[in-house]
C-alpha cells in the first residue's frame, strides 16, 4: 500500500509582541505552550509552540513573535485560518467561557454538517473551534470548558484549487468530502486517510479580492506528518518525481523538515514526529525554559538580553 499523509504535523504563524500572542493562546483557548526557542535562522527571535498537554504532532501552533511586525493579510497562495477540533456537546461552554472573558466569536453556525465559532487572535488570525468526533481526547479544563485532542483543519486559500486538490488526493492520499458554496466564497473538503487528528484541509476560492502579505497574523506555512526519518525520504522522492522542488532534510531540534511550494503558492512542509518536544526537557516542564539548538548555545547570554520577557499565564499548564 503507497504511502498517506495522516494529517497535520503543526501550522507556523508571524505574530506581534510575544506577551500578548502568549496570554491567548495559553489563557483564553486553553493550549499548553510546549516550547519556548528561537527562530533558528534569527536567534534574535523567540518561536513558541502550542499545543495539547502531551505536545502530539496535529495539535502544535506555533509563532515567529516580533514587537514591530506590520499587520499581514491573508490571501490567495496562504493558508487563512487554523481550526481546532471540540469534542461534540463541547461548544456550548466555550462560547460561554469566551462570552465571560469578553472574547468577541462569530457564530455559532454550521459547515459541512459540524458546528463551529470563529474568533480572531490579537493580530487578526483567524481561529476556528469545530465540533468533531475526528482526533478527540476528550478532557476538562479548570474552568469545566472541555479540552481538544488538537486541530480540526486549516484552511487554504486558493485562486484555482484544482492542481492543490489533486496533490491532496492522487499524492498525498486524501479524498474529497465535499463542497459548499456561500456569500461567493466556495469551501471544498478534503479527509486524510483515518480521519484522526489533524486530518481536515479546506480549499476556498473567493470572490473577495485580497492580495495576501505575510506579517503579524499571517499563517507562514503548513506541516504535515511523515511517521520517521524513512517515510519523508520516500515523500521526499515522490514529490521530487512530481516535479515539485523539494528542500534537503532540515533538522529543527523537535523534528526533521522538508520545504515546497504547493502548485497553489501555499508553502508546505513535511515534518516527522520524532524525536518531539521532550527531547531537550522533561514532559511535565515543558515551555518554561528558553531551550536553544546547539548551534546558539554559546550566544545565549547575548540572546536572553534581546529577547523581551515572557510571563506564562494559568491556563492547561495548570488544569487538573
Amino acid at each position: 500500500m503507497a504511502q498517506t499523509i495522516p494529517g497535520l504535523h503543526h501550522v507556523t504563524a508571524i505574530s506581534g509582541p510575544p506577551q500578548a500572542n502568549v496570554n491567548f493562546y495559553v489563557a483564553t483557548l486553553l493550549q499548553r505552550l510546549v516550547k519556548k526557542t528561537v527562530n533558528f535562522d534569527d536567534p534574535g527571535t523567540y518561536h513558541l509552540y502550542y499545543g495539547n498537554q502531551m505536545a502530539e504532532p496535529g495539535s502544535i501552533l506555533t509563532f515567529f513573535p516580533f514587537n514591530d511586525a506590520g499587520p499581514g493579510r491573508a490571501g490567495p497562495g496562504m493558508a487563512s485560518a487554523v481550526a481546532y477540533g471540540v469534542p461534540k456537546g463541547g461548544l456550548n461552554a466555550w462560547m460561554m467561557a469566551l462570552a465571560e472573558a469578553a472574547v468577541y466569536f462569530d457564530g455559532p453556525f454550521e459547515r459541512f454538517d459540524e458546528q463551529m465559532i470563529a474568533l480572531t487572535d490579537p493580530d487578526g488570525l483567524r481561529v476556528e473551534l469545530i465540533e468533531t468526533d475526528r482526533g478527540m481526547s476528550q478532557g476538562i479544563s479548570t474552568d469545566g470548558t472541555p479540552v481538544d485532542g488538537g486541530f480540526h483543519s486549516v484552511t487554504l486559500w486558493l485562486d484555482n484549487p484544482d492542481r492543490t486538490a489533486r496533490l491532496l488526493t492522487d499524492v498525498f492520499g486524501y479524498a474529497s468530502a465535499g463542497e459548499a458554496s456561500q456569500n461567493g466564497e466556495t469551501r471544498y473538503r478534503f479527509l486524510a486517510a483515518g480521519q484522526g487528528r489533524g486530518s481536515a484541509i479546506d480549499l476556498i476560492t473567493s470572490d473577495v479580492a485580497s492580495i495576501g502579505r505575510q506579517g503579524a497574523g499571517a499563517i507562514h506555512h503548513v506541516a504535515f506528518r511523515a511517521e520517521n526519518d524513512d517515510a519523508q525520504k520516500g515523500w521526499q522522492e515522490t514529490l521530487r518525481s512530481q516535479g515539485l522542488d523539494v528542500t534537503p532534510q532540515i533538522d529543527r531540534q523537535y523534528f526533521n523538515a522538508i520545504y515546497f511550494r504547493e502548485p497553489g503558492g501555499v508553502l508546505f512542509e513535511i515534518a516527522t514526529d520524532p524525536p518531539g518536544f521532550a527531547t531537550d526537557e522533561p514532559m511535565e516542564t515543558l515551555g518554561q525554559e528558553l531551550k536553544l539548538p546547539a548551534q546558539h548555545e554559546r550566544l545565549r547570554d547575548q540572546i536572553e538580553r534581546i529577547l523581551p520577557p515572557v510571563t506564562i499565564p494559568r491556563g492547561r499548564q495548570n488544569a487538573q
